[in-house]
């Protein structure tokens, strides 16, 4: 599995590609199979994401997984204010 992640252009915030559009939430992401690349261009021509890249995945049980633990902590937020992020605004489903 291949998602893509970057930063809003407008906020900073992690965003995931959800096959149609961006979503802060890790468990929208979509498989993008080999378009990644294609998709980041063509989002970042548009000035609707910045820093993006392909991100190496699985699909568990709770929604998409990343790889690495890099991005299974971007899509958590700021680890030392939990008050910050995602994780502020509800559970989240993203195990490390």
């Amino acid at each position: 599995m291949k998602i893509v992640t970057g930063n809003d252009l407008k906020t900073g915030d992690v965003i995931w590609w959800t096959g149609s559009g961006w979503s802060r939430h890790l468990v929208d992401a979509a498989d993008v199979g080999e378009d990644g690349e294609a998709i980041i261009a063509r989002e970042s021509a548009a000035q609707k994401v910045f820093d993006g890249y392909v991100v190496d995945g699985e699909m568990t049980d709770a929604g998409p997984r990343p790889a690495h633990i890099k991005d299974r902590m971007r899509a958590l937020g700021p680890s030392v204010r939990l008050d910050l992020g995602v994780q502020a605004k509800g559970p989240v489903h993203v195990s490390l």
